[in-house]
Formats: C-alpha cells, structure tokens, sequence
C-alpha cells in the first residue's frame, strides 16, 4: 500500500508550532514527515523559516514515524557537517530518518555571500558532497581536494545502518542522472503530463528498481473558495519552473515574478478540493504511476482542520 506522509514547512510556521501539528497528524494516521530545510521563505507573508535541525531533534523524539529532510549538502552547509548531523540523528533513532538531496537554490544559498554557480556546476559539487559523505557514514577518514575541501575527517559517532540517501529532482534530465547514485528519488506534484516526463527518465536509467516519493501540493478547505484563496496567497510564489525559482534571491523577488499570477492559476500546481473522494482517487493515480510514498503538503494556513479531515476521510482508504 502507498504512505502517505505529512509535510513540515517551516516557511510557513513556526518551530514549536511545527512539533504540535506534527505530533497531531501521527495521531491522525500520517506514516511518516518530510522537512523543508530552508534559511528564508518562499515569501514575506509565510513570515518563518526555523532551522530545520534542531527542529528534527526534538519532532524525532517526540513522535515514532520516519523523517526526511530536504537538503543542498554542498553551499551553506559543509557536506561534512551534514554527514555528521545525519549520522547523530540515526545513532538516536535508527531507521527513522533519511535525508534527500539536491543542487540548491539562491534564494537558500545565496546567504553565504558566494558566487552562485550554473545548474551542471552544483550537479558536480553535489555528486562529489554524497561521495564524500558516503565514505564518511563509512567509517573512513577523509581528506579530499575538488570543488570543496575535506580535511582529515572523520566521523566518531557512526550511524547503526548507512543512511538511506535520496536524490531530489524536478525536471527528467536531473531525475536520470539520478537514478545514477541516488537510493531513490523525490519529486515535486506538477502537470501529470510533465510528471510521467520525470518518472520514465528515472526508470530510464538505474533508478528502474528504487523507490520514488512524491511531495503533493494540495489546499484543503470545507469550502472550495477559501482553499483556493489560502493557496493563491501562501504559494503563488511557489509555481515557476526550477530554472527560475533556482535563481531569485530573496522573497521580495519571488513576490516580484508573481505580481501577474492570477487565483485561477493556482489549480495547475495545487490540488484544491474539499471531497474526500477526489483525494483518495488522486493518490491512487499516483500510486499507480509507481510513487511509494506521498509527502502531503497542505499549503494554505489552515493545518489542524486538513489533519482532521485527512484522519477521518483520506487515511483510512489506505
């Protein structure tokens, strides 16, 4: 049967918040999470953005699902540190967190203050940052010169199993070169057309036999009108394509490029709808076009009422 996750996005609340409504959707049927890891928001009006790790810590000890992080290893953060947080995280509660990674963006990055490189560039940096934090979970002590430096590291708390490493794609050129080295893959909700683009070019290649998540843009509310409204307004910001949305900086811009984007358009790139049917029959489809888990993520503000109506209504299908 497929899971279906709960998605945490500390763009739009606060930390403390995130640990009640995290706690409050396991209680409501929700099998595991996926963290955004993110330094500014999508937008001014998402008005949050918590640092993700210490976050974990605490959302893992106080629930028992699995979680996921997405993450850029390779910019802001040192993939060396990154290995040592993941390996910390596992020795503490093994089996339950996995991390997905991808190439970045500037509106997360660009906070170091660096030249922001070409998509083939952080593809490099990126494949380069899993090798080296592989060989780390390892064991190995690790002393590499390329696009960044490694000296003399090693990890001296070791997680009990290496971690399971999944690779985070939006368009089907970055998913098949994934399928290369990645344990498995995530991608984003999108026109079903484009969608089945980006799952056949990770079958296409070694990522045949791995598994594939989704995260799912969805806006739920008793009424239609008000679920399309609190989507337009909390993630109209969030609908270009990755070219774009990899290189605004920070969420004015991403507010700027979104001056146009009328309500109407929202429906393309968020499932709107209050029916319990439309929803179970959708995760079905995707269920059917090969996704293992599907990464919930009401959009809108409206958090404890989606997790009440998916307890009731959505979950117990599955």
């Amino acid at each position: 049967m497929v899971k279906l996750g709960y998605h945490v996005s500390h763009e739009q609340f606060s930390p403390s918040e995130l640990l009640d409504l995290v706690m409050m959707a396991e209680e409501a049927g929700f099998q595991f999470a996926v963290s955004s890891d993110h330094y500014n928001p999508w937008n001014e009006s998402q008005g949050h953005s918590g640092y993700a790790w210490s976050w974990l810590g605490a959302a893992l000890a106080k629930t028992s699902i699995p979680m996921g992080v997405v993450n850029c290893p390779c910019h802001r953060y040192h993939p060396a540190i990154i290995a040592q947080a993941v390996a910390t995280l596992l020795e503490m509660f093994p089996g339950r967190f996995w991390i997905a990674v991808g190439s970045g963006q500037l509106l997360n990055e660009g906070v170091i203050g660096a030249q922001w490189p070409s998509k083939p560039f952080r593809n490099d940096k990126l494949r380069e940052a899993v090798k080296v934090m592989r060989a780390l979970w390892r064991g190995e002590e690790i002393n590499h010169q390329g696009l960044f430096e490694v000296q003399e590291a090693k990890l001296y708390t070791l997680p009990k199993a290496l971690p399971h490493l999944v690779g985070a794609a939006i368009t089907p050129e970055t998913a098949e070169w994934l399928g290369e080295w990645a344990d498995g893959l995530i991608t984003v909700s999108q026109p079903m057309d484009q969608l089945q683009k980006v799952t056949e070019a990770w079958r296409r290649s070694e990522g045949k036999n791995k598994p594939m998540v989704l995260k799912w843009q969805v806006s739920y509310d008793q009424e239609e009108e008000k679920a399309l409204q609190g989507a337009y307004e909390q993630w109209k910001t969030n609908i270009f394509e990755s070219g774009l949305s990899a290189q605004l900086r920070t969420p004015k811009q991403f507010e700027q490029a979104s001056t146009h984007i009328k309500p109407e358009a929202m429906s393309e790139h968020v499932f709107i709808s209050n029916d319990p049917a439309a929803f179970i029959s959708k995760i079905n489809e995707f269920h059917q076009m090969g996704f293992e888990k599907i990464d919930v993520h009401n959009v809108n503000k409206g958090q404890k009422g989606f997790i009440d109506f998916f307890g009731k209504h959505v979950l117990p299908a599955f």
